[in-house]
């Protein structure tokens, strides 16, 4: 197949800024906050998804906005994405539903656009603490993936630029959300709803960056894996009642010395240059028992970890839902798992990464 796209791919953009390097690309008031410039894509939007990194000190938290642009003037109201906090102690961490207006709605972590023209999209930031705290949140990242009208086609793959991905899986440990099903249910359900933070925590592990065993030393029982339960605390949504909300996972992820954020890719060859950069992806897919082989169980949404791909290009995966840790490792069909990875999630994935470790070359219409 040629690399040129057909006229089914979709358009994805992403942009992120890195504070304080970019904070002069945008503008602080009196509060502290940030708003960030209008971010243009150069087409029509039909759904913007933020994500973020900062320190909460207790009693702290952030809020998340966005705003639809179209020319030179907003064409959407602000919108409440999130009420954050690293901690659940002191301030209830919150996706905001029940926003709704003519132009566009919030569904849990997207913006989605219903009645407005938007081509670029704008962030605001801004922070919250309880009156005489010394200390306040310091936000380190914010960036949005956007996401245009028209939908993948599913035979899209251009070919890959390098098969450095062919044959490669990352070293990335096993852990299975399974070990902890029916307790904690505090906490979206307990472990059969926690694939995206046991996901999280099987690549912050790969990185050597899992908080340490005094961090999660309240977890009793501890059971098998007491760190997941501390990923599934921390990005815990009260009002979406769950732990996937994406970008609370990457929000969490960022607190440990990773850089994180949620986008979208457009195909596997698109996954397999993260591969070949060393990097593995947490993705969404959505499917019915008899969709993947390999995969046989029915879901509106479920996270797994991309950790390679095998010498003919099917996908290796870490995928949670399993009895046991030794049954997590699946290797599925490529073309079955690309349709429904791009139907379910339209290619959403989380990239997680040290700063010292680069990221791949972008494409030219940059989605990351």
């Amino acid at each position: 197949m040629s690399s040129t796209a057909p006229p089914t791919r979709r358009d994805i953009a992403y942009r992120g800024f890195h504070l304080p390097a970019d904070s002069t690309a945008g503008t602080v008031d009196e509060r502290g906050g940030w708003t960030s410039p209008p971010v243009r894509v150069g087409f029509e939007v039909a759904e913007v998804v933020p994500s973020w990194t900062a320190d909460t000190p207790d009693g702290c938290w952030i809020e998340v906005e966005l705003r639809g642009w179209h020319g030179d003037t907003p064409s959407t109201d602000w919108y409440l994405l999130a009420r954050w906090s690293a901690d659940d102690r002191t301030v209830r961490r919150t996706s905001v539903p029940g926003q709704r207006g003519g132009d566009a709605r919030v569904d849990t972590d997207t913006l989605t656009v219903t009645g407005a023209t938007v081509t670029g999209w704008q962030a605001r930031v801004t922070p919250r603490r309880p009156e005489g705290s010394p200390t306040g949140p310091v936000l380190r990242s914010i960036g949005a993936v956007a996401t245009g009208r028209t939908p993948v086609g599913q035979g899209y793959e251009p070919v890959p630029a390098s098969t450095a991905a062919r044959g490669r899986v990352l070293d990335v440990p096993r852990y299975s959300q399974r070990l902890y099903a029916g307790q904690h249910a505090q906490w979206g359900g307990g472990g059969d709803s926690w694939c995206s933070p046991t996901c999280t925590s099987m690549v912050l592990a790969y990185w050597g960056a899992a908080p340490p065993p005094e961090r999660y030393a309240w977890v009793q029982p501890p059971g098998p894996r007491p760190v997941v339960v501390h990923a599934a605390r921390h990005c815990y949504d009260h009002a979406y009642a769950g732990t996937g909300n994406w970008p609370f996972n990457t929000a969490y992820a960022g607190l440990h010395g990773v850089d994180a954020f949620v986008t979208r890719l457009r195909s596997l060859t698109e996954a397999e240059a993260f591969v070949a950069a060393g990097i593995p992806l947490i993705v969404s897919a959505a499917f019915r028992a008899d969709d993947v082989p390999g995969l046989a169980y029915d879901t509106r949404g479920h996270l797994m970890v991309l950790v390679g791909f095998t010498v003919d290009g099917d996908p290796v995966l870490n995928d949670p839902y399993a009895p046991d840790d030794d049954s997590v490792r699946r290797t599925v069909p490529r073309q079955r798992f690309a349709a429904v990875w791009q139907r379910g999630s339209g290619g959403l994935a989380y990239v997680l990464r040290p700063t010292s470790v680069p990221l791949p070359p972008p494409p030219e219409q940059a989605n990351w």
